[in-house]
């Protein structure tokens, strides 16, 4: 079963089973008392696959931008819609090519290209030594004003200020 399927392997069968029997995404749903939406995504990935809809998948997969920028380019020329070349290349869902070429169209082949994961190198958690530092030369000179000012205080209590 899909990770976030929200149709258990029991649902998920018999829907493929009523989806076979000629039955549409409606009245599968009416039918088991479920989310119309979670059916109408079985269906379109039983309508790519067919049975293979309910197997399942070990994890994500990740698509070298070569890849991607032929499938867009295909995709955008005409060639082939994007439920063809989702099954043709054996993709989760037409979905996937349409967002693909959205952001194609949007910012050009760079959008298709890996983008960096994680934080940025060079950022740091905790204050380097510089900042150490400083906030040294900080807490000496803090310390030498609040003496100055504790002599300060005493010099007048005796009347000498």
């Amino acid at each position: 079963m899909h990770p976030r399927s929200s149709l258990s392997e029991w649902q998920r069968a018999s829907a493929v089973a009523l989806f076979e029997d000629g039955y549409g995404a409606k009245a599968v749903a009416s039918r088991l008392g479920v989310s119309a939406g979670a059916v109408r995504r079985l269906r379109d990935r039983w309508r790519l696959r067919s049975a293979g809809a309910l197997m399942n998948k070990p994890g994500r997969r990740s698509f070298g931008f070569e890849f991607k920028l032929e499938v867009v380019r295909r995709y955008v020329g005409g060639e082939a819609t994007a439920a063809e070349l989702a099954r043709e290349h054996g993709l989760s869902s037409p979905k996937l090519v349409e967002n693909w070429a959205r952001a194609y169209r949007r910012e050009g082949e760079d959008a298709l290209r890996p983008k960096p994961k994680g934080r940025p190198p060079g950022v740091a958690d905790s204050p380097g030594p510089g900042e150490l530092e400083r906030l040294r030369a900080e807490n000496l000179r803090l310390s030498a004003e609040n003496a100055y000012l504790k002599k300060l205080r005493a010099l007048r209590e005796q009347g000498r200020g």
